[in-house]
């Protein structure tokens, strides 16, 4: 609690001092675009810990630490932003939110993997561009196995394109509501192929 109370007011000071970007305490951590996350509920995902801090910024790599026997989280993460600028907005907003009744402590961290350290952490990065790829292969099946008139789009999938297109590219949450809305789309198409499976079966 100390930590957060110290930042607070360091913020506090340089706001009334007028501090430009490049004095702040912040510029301190200019070499790093990790953030230490600590008091974290422990019920939280990896993908709820995204989405709480995508929406200041890309995350392109998240260590949501748990215990090696049981596999649950510890309570602290260490994630990075793919824009350094990010952890100062994530640091001054979000240290001191309380998450289900739980205060988040939130501060720069010079994180870097130990050489005998287990590759734990999630490469966001590569973890999209192994999920674009499957998507493409699942597409590319659905294509193959689809009869040759081609199927309307469901409702799903034009919201989808619509978030697309529209959707402003500058805003962080994007690429987090496109995900979400293909795997709606993905679990609508699974539902209704069951339900074209089993009526098959009944004739």
């Amino acid at each position: 609690m100390n930590g957060i109370r110290q930042i607070r007011e360091l913020n506090k000071r340089e706001l009334e001092n007028g501090v430009s970007p490049d004095a702040s305490w912040h510029a301190d951590y200019r070499d790093t675009a990790y953030i230490f996350i600590g008091g974290l509920p422990l019920e939280l995902s990896e993908g709820d810990v995204i989405a709480i801090f995508s929406q200041f910024g890309e995350p392109t790599y998240l260590n949501l630490v748990r215990d090696k026997e049981t596999g649950k989280s510890k309570g602290f993460a260490f994630l990075k932003y793919e824009d350094q600028r990010s952890t100062d907005l994530a640091v001054d907003n979000l240290g001191g939110a309380v998450i289900m009744g739980r205060t988040l402590k939130v501060d720069h961290t010079r994180y870097k993997k130990k050489d005998d350290e287990p590759d734990e952490g999630i490469d966001l990065e590569e973890q999209s561009r192994i999920e674009e790829d499957d998507g493409r292969r699942k597409r590319r099946r659905t294509s193959e196995s689809e009869s040759e008139e081609e199927r309307p789009m469901i409702k799903e999938e034009r919201e989808l394109a619509k978030l697309i297109q529209d959707h402003d590219e500058d805003d962080p949450m994007k690429a987090f509501l496109v995900q979400e809305k293909k795997e709606e789309v993905a679990l609508v198409l699974a539902k209704q192929k069951d339900g074209n499976r089993r009526s098959r079966s009944r004739d």
